[in-house]
């Protein structure tokens, strides 16, 4: 269910990366999408700690399976179905997106491994910016515009939101409250259940076991509510099931 890392290292989503250049892109425009093709086929995508208080009311939230586990939001329950969209991209009973997917194609990248310095990069591939006769300029004058700036600021805030969520994922791997999740749903007339695997979900059990010096840093750190944000985000599952099986995207069962 968890999507693994993509073969080519570039993030969820992104078929390309390329440095955005005043030189290169000087008279490129950015043109307004009312549909996201490239999150036809996409059933998950990270989200931050900072969205899972709202995010937990739309889609369930599970962690990676690995040493390195981050959060993702389910899109669907299937590789390559994504209940929230429809089959041109256009986005369907989706009342919150989640801030990767807002920010695409846009994303902060070091340009080399031994630089800490990050520019602002797009994947050419989605067709968002480009040499338009129509769209928001990118730079006026050889210096960003106001939308660059935009983006630029939205992408900052993500990676400083992505790095509170790298030290949440250290807190929770240190207090050995994950496990690995497993999902059972009955339809009605189904000769045996659905079950889903291949993720992480923090052990209700565990959690509750947790005594003293434990609970007082979950509590202090604010990281027991956002815990608490991802049990309830899983009762989500029975809901995209049910979306999925009324769209005939639920896979047949082998025979009992």
């Amino acid at each position: 269910m968890a999507s693994a890392p993509q073969a080519n290292n570039l993030p969820v989503m992104f078929k390309d990366l390329v440095p955005l250049s005043s030189n290169d892109h000087k008279d490129w425009k950015a043109r307004q999408v009312d549909r996201a093709p490239w999150l036809v086929n996409q059933h998950a995508v990270p989200i931050t700690i900072d969205e899972f208080v709202l995010a937990q009311r739309y889609y369930p939230i599970i962690f990676t399976t690995g040493e390195n586990p981050v959060p993702l939001a389910l899109m669907g329950l299937n590789e390559g179905v994504n209940m929230f969209v429809d089959d041109e991209g256009k986005l369907v009973g989706a009342p919150y997106v989640p801030a990767y997917i807002r920010r695409y194609p846009f994303m902060l990248a070091r340009l080399r491994p031994d630089s800490e310095e990050l520019s602002l990069c797009f994947d050419p591939s989605a067709d968002v910016i480009g040499a338009f006769e129509d769209g928001q300029p990118l730079f006026e004058d050889g210096q960003p515009s106001d939308a660059v700036k935009s983006v630029l600021g939205f992408c900052e805030q993500w990676e400083q939101s992505w790095q509170r969520t790298q030290a949440f994922m250290d807190e929770v791997v240190k207090a050995k409250i994950l496990i690995d999740g497993e999902v059972s749903i009955q339809p009605d007339g189904a000769a045996q259940p659905f079950i889903y695997r291949g993720f992480q979900m923090v052990a209700e059990d565990k959690l509750r076991e947790l005594r003293g010096d434990s609970v007082r840093k979950l509590v202090g750190n604010g990281i027991l509510p956002l815990l608490y944000a991802h049990l309830f985000s899983l009762s989500q599952m029975t809901e995209l099931f049910s979306k999925q099986m009324a769209a005939g995207k639920v896979p047949a069962q082998p025979n009992a």
